[in-house]
C-alpha cells in the first residue's frame, strides 16, 4: 500500500496520506438550532487519521435542510457549534473541508418552515422519500413534494448563500469547503438534463446547465480562495430522482470547466449500490485529462483497489465511506492489515452517542 500512504498537496495544505473520509449524513445536530456539537466533535476527531475528512452535508439557508438533524452553517451558533468539530480535529493532526449543502426540492415543507422547495424546475423527484421530525427519535419518512422553478432572483440568492457558507465556514475553522453537486440535490438538479427543463440561460446546452454550478464556485473562490474550493460530482447515479442524458459529455464539460475556475479538487462519487456497473476508464481517463488538479473518486473501494487507481494514476485520493463509521481508525487497519468491523445500519441516522462515538479502534 505504498501510494496511499504518500503524503499529498491540496492547495496550501499538506496531507499526510490519500485516504478520505468523504461526507456521510448522521442526523445528530443539536436542536433547535441544527448546530454541531461536542458529541460530532468526537466523533470526526476520532477519525482524523483521514488524510482529509470532509464533514457531512451542511445546509447553507433554511431553505437548503432536506432531512431533520442535519447541521446548517448559516447562523452564529452554527458556526460556533462547527468551531468545536474543527478544533477537535486539528488537535489530532488531521484536515477537514465543509460540504455545502442545498437539497433543492429533495424536502419537505416540514423541513423548511412550510415553505414549498425550490429547483431548477417545477418537477416532483419521483419515488423519493425524505425524513422529517416527528416527534421522536425516530426518523419519519414522507414523500417530497413538487418544488417551484427558481427566479433569476432565486438564483442570485443562494449563490450569495454559497458565497457567505464559504466565508462562514473558514470563519468555523475548516480548511475550505466541498461543494456538494452530485447526488441529486440542487446544484445537480441543475446539471442533469432530466430534472432541467429550463430555457433561459441556465437550461439546455450542457454549457448552460453547468452554469449555475459555475457561478456559485466564482462566488466562493472569490470569497476564500480556489484553493480552498472542492467540488463533488457523480456524473453516473440516479439518486434522488436526477438523471443525465449523456454523463459522459455532461461531466467531462464539468471536469474541463471545474479545471478553468481552478478549484483544488474534484471528488468523484461512483455508484456504490452491489451490482452497481463500474465507472467506464474511458471516462476516468478524459477527466484527468481535463483536469490538472486532485482528483478523489470514493465508492466500493477496499484497500486493494484503492492502490491500483492511484498507481493507475486516474485517482489521487480514495474516499472510504461506510469501512469510517465504525472504523475510527481505518487507516491503521488499511496499514496493518487488521480486519475491519461492520457497522449497525440501524444507528446510521439520528440519535446519540451510540453508532456514533462508541466504535472501538482494532485491539490485537
Amino acid at each position: 500500500m505504498t501510494s496511499l500512504f504518500k503524503p499529498l498537496t491540496l492547495g496550501k495544505l499538506t496531507l499526510k496520506n490519500r485516504i478520505v473520509m468523504p461526507p456521510m449524513t448522521r442526523s445528530r445536530a443539536t436542536q433547535p438550532g441544527n448546530s454541531a456539537n461536542d458529541m460530532m466533535a468526537t466523533y470526526y476527531a476520532q477519525r482524523a487519521s483521514a488524510g482529509l475528512i470532509v464533514s457531512e452535508g451542511t445546509q447553507i439557508s433554511a431553505m437548503g435542510q432536506g432531512y431533520a438533524w442535519t447541521p446548517g452553517i448559516y447562523t452564529a451558533e452554527q458556526i460556533a457549534g462547527w468551531r468545536k468539530v474543527t478544533d477537535a480535529v486539528h488537535q489530532q493532526g488531521g484536515a477537514i473541508f465543509a460540504q455545502v449543502w442545498h437539497v433543492g426540492r429533495v424536502t419537505h415543507p416540514d423541513n423548511i418552515g412550510g415553505e414549498q422547495p425550490i429547483s431548477s424546475s417545477a418537477l416532483k423527484a419521483e419515488n423519493v422519500k425524505v425524513f422529517i421530525d416527528n416527534g421522536n427519535d425516530e426518523p419519519g419518512f414522507v414523500d417530497v413534494v413538487e418544488p417551484r422553478a427558481m427566479t433569476k432572483e432565486d438564483i442570485k440568492q443562494v449563490v450569495e448563500e454559497y458565497r457567505q457558507a464559504a466565508l462562514n465556514a473558514v470563519e468555523a475553522g475548516f480548511d475550505g469547503v466541498e461543494l456538494h453537486a452530485a447526488n441529486g440535490y440542487l446544484i445537480n438538479q441543475f446539471i442533469d438534463s432530466q430534472a432541467n427543463q429550463r430555457t433561459d440561460e441556465y437550461g439546455g446546452s450542457i454549457e448552460n446547465r453547468l452554469r449555475f454550478m459555475a457561478e456559485v464556485v466564482s462566488a466562493m473562490s472569490e470569497a476564500i480562495g480556489a484553493d480552498k474550493v472542492g467540488v463533488r460530482l457523480a456524473p453516473f447515479t440516479s439518486l434522488n430522482g436526477t438523471v443525465d442524458d449523456t454523463p459522459q459529455a455532461t461531466y467531462e464539460a464539468a471536469a474541463k470547466l471545474l479545471n478553468e475556475l481552478n478549484v483544488v479538487y474534484i471528488h468523484f462519487a461512483e455508484v456504490d449500490w452491489d451490482d452497481a456497473p463500474e465507472t467506464p476508464t474511458s471516462f476516468k481517463r478524459a477527466v484527468r485529462a481535463a483536469y490538472d488538479g486532485v482528483l478523489i473518486w470514493a465508492g466500493r473501494y477496499d484497500a486493494d483497489k484503492a492502490e491500483q487507481a492511484l498507481q493507475d494514476g486516474y485517482a489521487d485520493m480514495i474516499g472510504f465511506g461506510r469501512p469510517f463509521i465504525a472504523n475510527p481508525d481505518l487507516v491503521s487497519r488499511i496499514q496493518n492489515g487488521y480486519p475491519l468491523a461492520q457497522h449497525n445500519p440501524d444507528t446510521l441516522f439520528g440519535g446519540a452517542e451510540a453508532g456514533l462515538t462508541d466504535y472501538p479502534s482494532y485491539q490485537k
